[in-house]
Order: C-alpha cells, then sequence, then structure tokens
C-alpha cells in the first residue's frame, strides 16, 4: 500500500466541493479474503487414515526432494546389501584361510578337545572380523549417505533445470503478450527438448490465433465506427427539425443513447485490441501527471455523482505509452465512480514508488464484492454479479483494457475487496 504523502490539493473553485483534504487517512487493502456465507452443510469428516496421511505427507513434497530421497534411500538399499555380502564373505574367507589343526599323533581325546578348541578360535576369529567390519561400516555408511544427499539433491536440480527454465518462461509469458519470446531450449535431443519444443510450437500457435482474433475486433470495430456515425448524424438532424413532434423527438432521443452506447462499446473494444498488441509508442512518462490528468477530467462525473475524491500524487516515471497509460488510470476512477455507494461515496487515489516499483491505487466504496468475484471483473463484458441490464454503468471493458495496457507495459494488477464495501485496485509498473 502507497503511504500517504499528499503533494495536491483541490484546484479551480467550482471542483473544490469534490476534492476532500488529503489529509484524511486512506483505507488500506483488505488481508486475506474472508468466507462470504454459511458454512457449506455436511457433517463432521471422518479422520483420516495412516495411508491416507501418509499419501498426503508424500503429496506436499516438491519433486525435488522426491527425487533427493529417492536417490538417497537407492544408496542406503545399495550400501546394505553391499555391506551384507561383504560380511558374508569376511566369514568364508577367514574359514578357507583358517589353517588345520595338526592332531596325528596324539590321543583321539586329546585330539578332539584340541579340535574343538581350534574351532571355537575360528569361531571367535569369524565373529569378531564381522563385527569390526559393522563396527567401522555403519558410521561410514552413514556418513556416505549423507554425502549421497546432497549430491542427490544437485544431481535432482540438475536434472530439472530445463524444466525450471520451462515453468519460468511459461509463468512469464501468461502474464504478458506471446509475441517474441520462447523458451528455445539447447542441448540433446533428449525427451525434455522435445517438450521445450512442442510448448514452443504451441505458443506460436496461439500467438497467430490471438492476433488474429484481435486483428478482427479492430477491423469490425472500424467498420461499425462509420454507420454508428452516419446514424448519430441522422438522428441529430431529425432532432433539429422544428417540425418534428414530441413523440419523434423522444425516440430520437432514445436511439441517440443506443448509439452513444454503442460507439463506446466500439471504442473500448478498439482500445482492448491496441491494447493487447506491443506498444508502439515509448517515452518517459511521470504517472502523477497522468493521474492528475485522468482525475481533473472525471471530477464533474464524481460531482454529479456525490462521489468525493481524494487524491495523493507522488511523482514516479516509468517509459511507456502516455495516451494508453491515461486511459488506464481513467478507467480505474471512472469505475470506482460508477460503482460506488448511491450517497457520500468516496474514492481514493495513490501514486508512488513501493518497494522499487511503480504503483498506482485506487480504492473507492461501494457494495460489498465477494472475494471469488474480484478476478473475473478484470474479464471482457464481465460484471458484478453478473449485471446486463443497466446499461449506464459501462459494456464491462473497463478493467479488461487496465489489464491490458498494464500487460503490455510489462506490469501486473490486482484487486482485494476493501473492508465495508467496495474495491482496492493496484497497478504496479516497472521504474523508468
Amino acid at each position: 500500500m502507497i503511504s500517504p504523502h499528499s503533494e495536491r490539493g483541490t484546484r479551480n473553485g467550482g471542483r473544490q466541493a469534490t476534492v476532500s483534504p488529503v489529509r484524511l487517512q486512506a483505507p488500506p487493502p483488505t488481508g486475506p479474503p474472508a468466507w462470504d456465507g454459511p458454512p457449506p452443510p455436511g457433517g463432521t469428516p471422518l479422520s483420516p487414515t495412516t495411508l491416507e496421511r501418509l499419501h498426503t505427507t508424500v503429496s506436499r513434497i516438491s519433486i525435488r526432494w522426491r527425487l533427493t530421497i529417492t536417490y538417497g534411500v537407492l544408496f542406503f538399499i545399495a550400501g546394505v546389501l553391499l555391506l551384507f555380502v561383504i560380511y558374508m564373505m569376511v566369514g568364508w574367507a577367514i574359514e578357507s584361510a583358517w589353517p588345520q589343526a595338526v592332531t596325528d599323533d596324539m590321543p583321539s581325546d586329546v585330539a578332539a578337545q584340541i579340535q574343538q578348541w581350534w574351532n571355537a578360535n575360528l569361531h571367535l576369529a569369524v565373529t569378531g572380523a564381522r563385527k569390526a567390519l559393522l563396527t567401522r561400516s555403519v558410521p561410514a555408511l552413514a556418513g556416505v549417505g549423507i554425502l549421497a544427499i546432497i549430491i542427490g539433491y544437485l544431481a535432482a536440480d540438475r536434472a530439472l533445470r530445463p524444466i525450471q527454465q520451462m515453468t519460468t518462461t511459461a509463468r512469464r509469458l501468461s502474464d504478458s503478450t506471446l509475441a517474441h519470446e520462447r523458451i528455445g531450449l539447447e542441448g540433446p535431443d533428449d525427451e525434455l527438448k522435445e517438450l521445450a519444443d512442442t510448448f514452443d510450437a504451441m505458443l506460436t500457435r496461439l500467438n497467430v490465433a490471438f492476433d488474429t482474433q484481435r486483428r478482427f475486433v479492430a477491423n469490425a470495430s472500424h467498420e461499425l465506427r462509420t454507420p454508428l456515425t452516419i446514424n448519430r448524424t441522422v438522428l441529430e438532424i431529425a432532432l433539429g427539425d422544428p417540425q418534428a413532434s414530441e413523440d419523434l423527438k423522444a425516440l430520437g432521443r432514445t436511439l441517440l443513447e443506443v448509439n452513444a452506447r454503442n460507439e463506446r462499446l466500439i471504442e473500448g473494444l478498439l482500445l482492448l485490441a491496441r491494447s493487447e498488441r506491443e506498444l508502439s509508442v515509448r517515452k518517459p512518462v511521470d504517472v502523477k501527471d497522468v493521474a492528475e490528468t485522468a482525475v481533473e477530467q472525471l471530477l464533474p462525473r464524481a460531482k454529479e455523482a456525490g462521489v468525493v475524491v481524494t487524491t495523493e500524487l507522488r511523482g514516479a516515471e516509468t517509459v511507456g505509452d502516455p495516451v494508453l497509460l491515461e486511459r488506464c488510470v481513467s478507467n480505474l476512477v471512472e469505475n470506482a465512480i460508477k460503482h460506488n455507494l448511491p450517497d457520500g461515496g468516496r474514492v481514493w487515489v495513490r501514486t508512488g514508488m513501493v518497494e522499487g516499483a511503480l504503483a498506482v491505487q485506487v480504492a473507492n466504496t461501494g457494495p460489498h464484492v465477494p472475494a471469488y468475484e474480484v478476478n473475473s471483473l478484470f474479464e471482457p463484458f464481465r460484471r458484478l454479479n453478473a449485471e446486463r441490464v443497466d446499461s449506464s454503468k459501462g459494456a464491462g471493458l473497463g478493467l479488461s483494457i487496465v489489464r491490458a495496457v498494464v500487460r503490455a507495459h510489462g506490469g501486473n494488477v490486482a484487486a482485494v475487496p476493501r473492508d465495508g464495501g467496495g474495491l482496492v485496485v493496484t497497478v504496479r509498473l516497472q521504474s523508468r
């Protein structure tokens, strides 16, 4: 959360009613989302068995440690088997090398006693040798086993390094466009390289499909703008006719509202398609100036809706498209004004540097937003509670455009429900 540091007061006498003093403390983002309803029905769950608990514990261990433990266990098993073989071979070697007792000229009873004594010494020699072997081998086996676990961990890390590279690239691509970057794994033509090449080919096909879709949306939107403009012109001429009846004028005003909504939808689709492409303009931008411009443009709408806007703006520079960034902040503020309380609504706008990254945060009061609905609000044509009847609240493209613009600039956007209702949306971008 951006620390409150006020650098901007109210401007223009006609707007002082909508901008409050920045000394007010803005609300912090909420913590982990809580359960939004009663607990699910059902009886007390059965206690898991020992086998189920063991399976659950094993499933929580990472693949790297699984491989390490596997290497260590296999080494210990091999070591124990080798020690057992040596243990048996020591006895056989001593028995085969043990000399025979000479009792040829001795009485039979004396010879039997000597032979018995000789065999007892043989047994003591074998037992002592095996005991000495175990005494010295078990600590050595334990020490080498620890070394084997360390080497096994390093071997598992090296074996999983290509997979880690693929995962990192896939995670980075999931938050950005698919235009250029690929895994490009180098090495022998083994299973891992085949997997990486397959993934690269899939990314290429996805990029072509998405680019085709964006071009279609952009071209269709351009084609639709012309007839909508003609319709608006014809309706405005008809409304300006002094001989037109009141019924005709009422119908014309209704059609103009519908036409204006369709124009806003087309403009939103065009901007969304443009935002999802690679940036064609890159220049230094101070988000403080961008936020000031966006807030000033929306102050009349906030005053009309009875929403008080509080700004806490600090300078922070990045590199990007100023028009897209201004539209991004404008969409956040406009969305916060639209979806607010009918009376006494509040909106807080902040900019600054947080932990080395540029941050823009917009928080607002409003209806309660369930935690499970937050991520879906960034999808095109999605509104809270699947609301699609009230066209005055837009086409549902505002947050989608925000996410597209932020991703095009290599940043990320996140939203959390605000305590007491509303949302806290935070945009993070790379600093200049």
